[in-house]
Protein backbone atom coordinates (compact mmCIF):
# COMPACT_ATOMS: atom_id res chain seq x y z
CA UNK A 1 0.00 0.00 0.00
CA UNK A 2 2.80 2.42 0.82
CA UNK A 3 4.44 1.57 -2.46
CA UNK A 4 1.21 2.27 -4.27
CA UNK A 5 0.89 5.46 -2.34
CA UNK A 6 4.37 6.40 -3.40
CA UNK A 7 3.55 5.58 -6.97
CA UNK A 8 0.27 7.41 -6.71
CA UNK A 9 2.01 10.26 -5.02
CA UNK A 10 4.68 10.22 -7.70
CA UNK A 11 2.03 10.34 -10.39
CA UNK A 12 0.35 13.21 -8.66
CA UNK A 13 3.63 15.08 -8.35
CA UNK A 14 4.43 14.39 -11.98
CA UNK A 15 0.99 15.53 -13.07
CA UNK A 16 1.33 18.61 -10.97
CA UNK A 17 4.72 19.34 -12.51
CA UNK A 18 3.36 19.03 -16.04
CA UNK A 19 0.49 21.35 -15.13
CA UNK A 20 2.88 23.88 -13.63
CA UNK A 21 5.10 23.84 -16.72
CA UNK A 22 2.04 24.35 -18.96
CA UNK A 23 0.94 27.39 -16.95
CA UNK A 24 4.45 28.81 -17.13
CA UNK A 25 4.46 28.46 -20.93
CA UNK A 26 1.12 30.27 -21.24
CA UNK A 27 2.34 32.98 -18.88
CA UNK A 28 5.50 33.44 -20.95
CA UNK A 29 3.49 33.69 -24.19
CA UNK A 30 1.10 36.24 -22.69
CA UNK A 31 3.96 38.25 -21.31
CA UNK A 32 5.69 38.29 -24.68
CA UNK A 33 2.56 39.57 -26.46
CA UNK A 34 2.09 42.21 -23.81
CA UNK A 35 5.70 43.26 -24.24
CA UNK A 36 5.24 43.54 -28.01
CA UNK A 37 2.17 45.72 -27.52
CA UNK A 38 4.07 47.83 -25.02
CA UNK A 39 6.84 48.32 -27.57
CA UNK A 40 4.30 49.86 -29.96
CA UNK A 41 3.01 52.15 -27.25
CA UNK A 42 6.41 53.48 -26.17
CA UNK A 43 7.71 54.04 -29.73
CA UNK A 44 8.25 57.75 -30.16
CA UNK A 45 7.31 58.44 -33.80
CA UNK A 46 5.12 57.00 -36.58
CA UNK A 47 7.98 55.12 -38.24
CA UNK A 48 9.16 53.36 -35.09
CA UNK A 49 5.58 52.60 -34.05
CA UNK A 50 4.91 50.99 -37.41
CA UNK A 51 8.13 48.96 -37.16
CA UNK A 52 7.01 47.73 -33.73
CA UNK A 53 3.57 46.92 -35.16
CA UNK A 54 5.13 44.93 -38.00
CA UNK A 55 7.10 42.94 -35.42
CA UNK A 56 3.94 42.39 -33.36
CA UNK A 57 1.89 41.09 -36.31
CA UNK A 58 4.74 38.83 -37.44
CA UNK A 59 4.93 37.22 -33.99
CA UNK A 60 1.22 37.17 -33.18
CA UNK A 61 -0.71 37.05 -36.48
CA UNK A 62 -3.88 35.79 -34.78
CA UNK A 63 -3.90 38.28 -31.92
CA UNK A 64 -7.23 39.79 -30.93
CA UNK A 65 -5.42 43.13 -30.62
CA UNK A 66 -4.81 43.49 -34.37
CA UNK A 67 -7.62 46.00 -34.97
CA UNK A 68 -6.62 48.21 -32.05
CA UNK A 69 -3.02 48.18 -33.30
CA UNK A 70 -4.28 49.15 -36.77
CA UNK A 71 -6.18 52.06 -35.19
CA UNK A 72 -3.01 53.22 -33.45
CA UNK A 73 -1.01 53.11 -36.67
CA UNK A 74 -3.76 54.89 -38.63
CA UNK A 75 -3.69 57.69 -36.06
CA UNK A 76 0.07 57.96 -36.38
CA UNK A 77 -0.03 58.16 -40.18
CA UNK A 78 -2.57 60.98 -39.90
CA UNK A 79 0.01 62.99 -37.94
CA UNK A 80 2.52 62.90 -40.82
CA UNK A 81 2.55 66.08 -42.94
CA UNK A 82 5.08 64.94 -45.55
CA UNK A 83 3.19 63.29 -48.40
CA UNK A 84 5.92 60.88 -49.50
CA UNK A 85 6.56 59.72 -45.94
CA UNK A 86 2.83 59.23 -45.32
CA UNK A 87 2.47 57.16 -48.50
CA UNK A 88 5.43 54.99 -47.58
CA UNK A 89 4.03 54.32 -44.11
CA UNK A 90 0.59 53.63 -45.56
CA UNK A 91 1.94 51.02 -47.98
CA UNK A 92 3.75 49.27 -45.13
CA UNK A 93 0.61 49.35 -42.98
CA UNK A 94 -1.56 47.98 -45.77
CA UNK A 95 0.87 45.09 -46.20
CA UNK A 96 0.33 43.86 -42.63
CA UNK A 97 -3.27 44.89 -41.91
CA UNK A 98 -5.17 42.88 -44.50
CA UNK A 99 -8.59 42.03 -43.03
CA UNK A 100 -11.67 43.99 -44.10
CA UNK A 101 -12.06 45.56 -40.65
CA UNK A 102 -8.40 46.57 -40.52
CA UNK A 103 -8.52 48.06 -44.01
CA UNK A 104 -11.63 50.02 -43.00
CA UNK A 105 -9.72 51.44 -40.03
CA UNK A 106 -6.91 52.57 -42.36
CA UNK A 107 -9.15 54.39 -44.87
CA UNK A 108 -9.10 57.88 -43.27
CA UNK A 109 -5.30 57.72 -43.05
CA UNK A 110 -5.11 56.45 -46.63
CA UNK A 111 -7.31 59.31 -47.84
CA UNK A 112 -5.13 61.92 -46.16
CA UNK A 113 -1.94 60.29 -47.41
CA UNK A 114 -3.26 60.28 -50.99
CA UNK A 115 -4.24 63.96 -50.74
CA UNK A 116 -1.00 65.27 -49.27
CA UNK A 117 0.99 62.83 -51.40
CA UNK A 118 -0.44 64.40 -54.58
CA UNK A 119 -2.35 61.31 -55.67
CA UNK A 120 -5.81 62.66 -56.51
CA UNK A 121 -6.58 59.69 -58.76
CA UNK A 122 -6.37 57.50 -55.65
CA UNK A 123 -7.91 59.98 -53.21
CA UNK A 124 -11.15 60.77 -55.04
CA UNK A 125 -12.22 57.15 -55.72
CA UNK A 126 -11.52 56.31 -52.07
CA UNK A 127 -13.55 59.33 -50.93
CA UNK A 128 -16.45 58.23 -53.14
CA UNK A 129 -16.25 54.76 -51.60
CA UNK A 130 -16.28 56.18 -48.06
CA UNK A 131 -19.17 58.54 -48.82
CA UNK A 132 -21.18 55.72 -50.37
CA UNK A 133 -21.23 54.14 -46.90
CA UNK A 134 -21.64 57.43 -45.03
CA UNK A 135 -22.96 60.28 -47.25
CA UNK A 136 -22.85 62.81 -44.40
CA UNK A 137 -19.21 62.25 -43.47
CA UNK A 138 -18.44 65.93 -43.01
CA UNK A 139 -14.72 65.32 -42.57
CA UNK A 140 -14.43 63.59 -45.95
CA UNK A 141 -16.66 66.21 -47.61
CA UNK A 142 -14.62 69.15 -46.36
CA UNK A 143 -11.26 67.50 -47.02
CA UNK A 144 -12.13 66.64 -50.60
CA UNK A 145 -13.59 70.08 -51.26
CA UNK A 146 -10.22 71.50 -50.27
CA UNK A 147 -8.39 68.88 -52.34
CA UNK A 148 -10.49 69.64 -55.41
CA UNK A 149 -9.90 73.37 -54.96
CA UNK A 150 -6.15 72.81 -54.83
CA UNK A 151 -6.32 70.72 -58.00
CA UNK A 152 -8.39 73.41 -59.75
CA UNK A 153 -5.79 75.99 -58.75
CA UNK A 154 -3.21 73.79 -60.48
CA UNK A 155 -5.38 73.82 -63.63
CA UNK A 156 -6.50 70.22 -63.07
CA UNK A 157 -10.27 70.44 -63.62
CA UNK A 158 -10.87 66.68 -63.53
CA UNK A 159 -12.43 66.76 -60.06
CA UNK A 160 -13.93 70.26 -60.07
CA UNK A 161 -17.55 69.18 -60.41
CA UNK A 162 -17.48 66.47 -57.76
CA UNK A 163 -15.52 68.70 -55.37
CA UNK A 164 -18.09 71.43 -55.81
CA UNK A 165 -20.88 69.00 -54.96
CA UNK A 166 -18.98 67.91 -51.85
CA UNK A 167 -18.54 71.53 -50.82
CA UNK A 168 -22.19 72.40 -51.30
CA UNK A 169 -23.21 69.33 -49.29
CA UNK A 170 -20.82 70.24 -46.49
CA UNK A 171 -22.12 73.82 -46.35
CA UNK A 172 -25.71 72.57 -46.18
CA UNK A 173 -24.88 70.23 -43.28
CA UNK A 174 -23.03 72.94 -41.37
CA UNK A 175 -25.59 75.68 -41.91
CA UNK A 176 -28.44 73.43 -40.77
CA UNK A 177 -26.30 72.18 -37.87
CA UNK A 178 -26.83 68.59 -38.98
CA UNK A 179 -24.17 66.89 -36.90
CA UNK A 180 -23.57 63.21 -37.73
CA UNK A 181 -24.37 61.10 -34.68
CA UNK A 182 -20.98 59.40 -34.79
CA UNK A 183 -19.05 62.69 -34.69
CA UNK A 184 -17.94 64.13 -31.36
CA UNK A 185 -19.12 67.62 -30.42
CA UNK A 186 -15.56 68.92 -30.41
CA UNK A 187 -14.90 67.61 -33.93
CA UNK A 188 -18.18 69.15 -35.12
CA UNK A 189 -17.13 72.53 -33.71
CA UNK A 190 -13.89 72.26 -35.70
CA UNK A 191 -15.85 71.56 -38.87
CA UNK A 192 -18.21 74.49 -38.26
CA UNK A 193 -15.14 76.71 -38.09
CA UNK A 194 -14.43 75.82 -41.74
CA UNK A 195 -17.62 77.36 -43.12
CA UNK A 196 -15.95 80.54 -44.39
CA UNK A 197 -13.26 78.49 -46.12
CA UNK A 198 -15.88 76.28 -47.73
CA UNK A 199 -17.52 79.38 -49.20
CA UNK A 200 -14.12 80.50 -50.46
CA UNK A 201 -13.31 77.08 -51.89
CA UNK A 202 -16.67 76.68 -53.63
CA UNK A 203 -16.15 80.16 -55.07
CA UNK A 204 -12.86 79.04 -56.59
CA UNK A 205 -14.53 75.91 -57.94
CA UNK A 206 -17.35 77.97 -59.46
CA UNK A 207 -14.74 80.23 -60.99
CA UNK A 208 -13.06 77.17 -62.52
CA UNK A 209 -16.38 76.31 -64.19
CA UNK A 210 -16.68 79.85 -65.56
CA UNK A 211 -19.46 80.97 -63.21
CA UNK A 212 -17.98 84.28 -62.06
CA UNK A 213 -21.23 85.64 -60.66
CA UNK A 214 -21.68 82.72 -58.26
CA UNK A 215 -18.00 82.93 -57.38
CA UNK A 216 -18.42 86.61 -56.51
CA UNK A 217 -21.50 85.89 -54.37
CA UNK A 218 -19.70 83.18 -52.42
CA UNK A 219 -16.58 85.25 -51.83
CA UNK A 220 -18.76 88.06 -50.55
CA UNK A 221 -20.31 85.56 -48.12
CA UNK A 222 -16.88 84.27 -47.11
CA UNK A 223 -15.66 87.81 -46.39
CA UNK A 224 -18.77 88.42 -44.28
CA UNK A 225 -18.13 85.26 -42.25
CA UNK A 226 -14.44 86.08 -41.85
CA UNK A 227 -13.96 89.84 -42.29
CA UNK A 228 -10.33 89.77 -41.13
CA UNK A 229 -9.22 87.20 -43.73
CA UNK A 230 -7.33 89.03 -46.51
CA UNK A 231 -7.41 86.14 -49.00
CA UNK A 232 -11.19 86.45 -49.34
CA UNK A 233 -10.84 90.05 -50.52
CA UNK A 234 -7.86 89.25 -52.75
CA UNK A 235 -9.85 86.52 -54.48
CA UNK A 236 -12.93 88.74 -54.70
CA UNK A 237 -10.83 91.40 -56.43
CA UNK A 238 -9.55 88.84 -58.93
CA UNK A 239 -13.09 87.67 -59.69
CA UNK A 240 -14.19 91.28 -60.22
CA UNK A 241 -11.14 91.66 -62.46
CA UNK A 242 -12.34 88.82 -64.70
CA UNK A 243 -15.69 90.58 -65.05
CA UNK A 244 -13.99 93.94 -65.59
CA UNK A 245 -11.77 92.67 -68.41
CA UNK A 246 -14.70 91.01 -70.15
CA UNK A 247 -16.79 94.18 -69.97
CA UNK A 248 -13.84 96.30 -71.09
CA UNK A 249 -13.45 94.19 -74.23
CA UNK A 250 -17.14 94.70 -74.96
CA UNK A 251 -16.79 98.42 -74.25
CA UNK A 252 -13.83 98.78 -76.62
CA UNK A 253 -15.86 97.15 -79.40
CA UNK A 254 -18.86 99.49 -79.00
CA UNK A 255 -19.74 102.03 -81.69
CA UNK A 256 -22.85 103.67 -80.28
CA UNK A 257 -21.86 106.71 -78.19
CA UNK A 258 -24.77 106.49 -75.76
CA UNK A 259 -24.23 102.80 -75.08
CA UNK A 260 -20.55 103.42 -74.67
CA UNK A 261 -21.17 106.17 -72.12
CA UNK A 262 -23.37 103.85 -70.04
CA UNK A 263 -20.85 101.05 -70.31
CA UNK A 264 -18.06 103.40 -69.23
CA UNK A 265 -19.91 104.21 -66.00
CA UNK A 266 -20.33 100.49 -65.26
CA UNK A 267 -16.64 99.96 -65.91
CA UNK A 268 -15.71 102.71 -63.46
CA UNK A 269 -17.98 101.18 -60.81
CA UNK A 270 -16.37 97.77 -61.33
CA UNK A 271 -12.92 99.30 -61.16
CA UNK A 272 -13.76 101.06 -57.91
CA UNK A 273 -15.08 97.85 -56.33
CA UNK A 274 -11.99 95.95 -57.50
CA UNK A 275 -9.64 98.58 -56.09
CA UNK A 276 -11.53 98.56 -52.80
CA UNK A 277 -11.29 94.76 -52.52
CA UNK A 278 -7.58 94.79 -53.32
CA UNK A 279 -7.00 97.60 -50.79
CA UNK A 280 -8.87 95.63 -48.10
CA UNK A 281 -6.70 92.60 -48.81
CA UNK A 282 -3.49 94.63 -48.57
CA UNK A 283 -4.61 96.48 -45.47
CA UNK A 284 -5.57 93.27 -43.65
CA UNK A 285 -2.42 91.41 -44.74
CA UNK A 286 0.11 94.14 -43.96
CA UNK A 287 2.33 93.24 -41.03
CA UNK A 288 1.28 89.57 -41.03
CA UNK A 289 4.16 87.29 -41.98
CA UNK A 290 1.91 84.50 -43.22
CA UNK A 291 0.51 86.78 -45.94
CA UNK A 292 3.74 88.02 -47.49
CA UNK A 293 3.20 85.97 -50.64
CA UNK A 294 -0.32 87.35 -50.98
CA UNK A 295 0.97 90.90 -50.66
CA UNK A 296 3.58 90.32 -53.33
CA UNK A 297 0.88 89.11 -55.70
CA UNK A 298 -1.75 91.73 -54.90
CA UNK A 299 0.13 95.03 -54.52
CA UNK A 300 1.20 95.29 -58.20
CA UNK A 301 -2.39 94.81 -59.41
CA UNK A 302 -3.73 97.26 -56.86
CA UNK A 303 -1.15 99.85 -57.92
CA UNK A 304 -1.85 99.45 -61.64
CA UNK A 305 -5.63 99.71 -61.31
CA UNK A 306 -5.46 102.55 -58.80
CA UNK A 307 -3.29 104.53 -61.24
CA UNK A 308 -5.70 103.69 -64.07
CA UNK A 309 -8.55 105.19 -62.08
CA UNK A 310 -6.56 108.22 -60.83
CA UNK A 311 -4.75 109.61 -63.87
CA UNK A 312 -1.60 107.52 -63.31
CA UNK A 313 -1.19 108.86 -59.78
CA UNK A 314 -0.90 106.84 -56.55
CA UNK A 315 -1.81 109.83 -54.41
CA UNK A 316 -4.22 108.67 -51.71
CA UNK A 317 -3.47 104.96 -52.20
CA UNK A 318 -1.67 104.48 -48.90
CA UNK A 319 -4.47 106.28 -47.08
CA UNK A 320 -6.97 103.90 -48.67
CA UNK A 321 -4.93 100.87 -47.56
CA UNK A 322 -4.53 102.24 -44.05
CA UNK A 323 -8.30 102.59 -43.78
CA UNK A 324 -8.56 98.80 -43.78
CA UNK A 325 -5.68 97.97 -41.48
CA UNK A 326 -6.86 96.37 -38.21
CA UNK A 327 -6.77 98.56 -35.17
CA UNK A 328 -3.70 97.88 -32.99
Amino acid sequence: MKCVNRKLKGVLVSTFCVFAVSNAAVSAQTSTEADALAAIKVATNPTTKLTAAEDFIAKFPNSTARVSVAETIAGEILKVKNGMVALTLLERAQAIFTSDKEREVLKPAALEAYVIGNRPDSAFPLAAEMLAHNPDDIQVLTRMTQAGTEEASKKNRKYTDVSLQYGLKAIALLETDTKPASLADEAWTVQRGKLDRLYQQTAILYLATGNTQEAKTRLTKASTLSPQEPSNFALLARVINVDYLAQKDAYDAMKDAKSKLEAHKKLEDLLDSMIDAYARAVGLATGRVEYQTLLQAVIPDLTIYYKTRHNQSIKGLQELINRYRPAP
